[in-house]
């Protein structure tokens, strides 16, 4: 394949959530449903390789039946394995049509399917008695190691796009111009040297904003830090990802939630899947999206068990979908 936006970020969105919840064993069933269902169409796997990758969101439901089950271990892994196949063979068709409802502004469109699917998912394995025990397992030893140790990678980024972009940062402003609506690849758009840049700078200011709400690094936010940097060559950019921080940061403060706490935080982080809201609607119509986005996230992961790791995709998409229709209504009317 051709290294596009889009590429970058499912790589880097896979990397992130390696630190929780992905495994060399639960992704590749869903590989695997990919390949069935373009042998069934017919058409090359790179068409819906990138759309298999972010599928994998919905891994742990691989690992939750064939290891917590109940079943004999022969039953239960064969049984996840299979669940793994019908994931990756609809999940290219569920995604397509999501888009539909929020018209391109949750840059996380696969996480609203899967959100979707896998609460289908978590209602079946109920049926059967298969339950899914809450945890939050959370390490804080590593967090000097990793600051350090992201903040040489984004400034890597940074000089090399620096390098890339003739040794300068000229036009850069050209990226903040766009909404980061879907598609915005920033690669063909502006070319990689700013799209690097921009990676980079997006990298720092998730976590100046993990500094500013008192977070300590663990897996889930580096998770949250490597997706935002991905999807900062497909969509987010300072200008419209910031306001939607704003506007969680403001809920988590006058909520009930600890602001200091690894779900708000990841919520603000992941929550820029909601950057077109801000970049087509403005700075306010970003913290309102960010304000909501908190309150939705963080209240619905009990439909699907958590077996959809891209939770705030599929709260980001249904923030979206309400919004977008009401924000184009009082566009027109003004």
């Amino acid at each position: 394949m051709r290294i596009t936006g889009a590429v970058v970020a499912a790589i880097l969105t896979i990397a992130g959530f390696s630190f929780f919840g992905k495994s060399i064993f639960n992704i590749w069933p869903i590989y695997l449903g990919g390949f069935l269902y373009v042998k069934y169409r017919n058409i090359p796997y790179n068409n819906i390789i990138v759309v298999i990758i972010f599928s994998t969101c919905l891994s742990p439901a691989v690992s939750q039946i064939a290891f917590s089950s109940g079943f004999p271990l022969y039953i239960g892994i064969t049984l996840g394995i299979l669940v793994g196949l019908i994931i990756g063979f609809v999940i290219t068709p569920l995604s397509s049509n999501m888009s539909k409802l929020h018209v391109g502004h949750n840059l996380y469109n696969v996480g609203l399917a899967s959100g979707i699917l896998g609460t289908l998912i978590y209602s079946i394995m109920k049926i059967f008695d298969i339950t899914i025990e809450k945890q939050l397992i959370l390490s804080n030893e590593y967090d000097m190691f990793f600051r350090t140790f992201l903040l040489i990678y984004f400034i890597l980024f940074i000089a090399i796009g620096f390098i890339i972009n003739n040794k300068s940062f000229k036009e850069y402003g050209e990226i903040l111009k766009y909404s980061g609506k879907l598609i915005s690849d920033y690669t063909q758009l502006t070319g990689f040297g700013l799209t690097f840049i921009n990676m980079g700078i997006m990298g720092l200011v998730s976590m100046i904003f993990v500094y500013l709400s008192g977070g300590i690094l663990n897996g889930p936010i580096i998770g949250g830090i490597l997706t935002v940097s991905g999807f900062s060559a497909f969509g987010n950019h300072p200008k419209n990802s910031i306001p939607i921080m704003i506007g969680v940061f403001i809920c988590g403060i006058i909520g009930i939630w600890d602001i200091q706490s690894t779900p708000v935080i990841i919520a603000g982080l992941f929550g820029t899947t909601l950057a077109p809201i801000a970049g087509s609607y403005g700075i306010f119509a970003g913290i309102m999206a960010g304000f909501l986005h908190l309150a939705m996230v963080m209240n619905i992961s009990v439909i699907n068990g958590g077996i959809n790791l891209y939770n705030n995709g599929f709260a980001g998409g249904l923030i979206a979908s309400i919004l977008f229709p009401l924000l184009e209504f009082f566009k027109r009317k003004s």
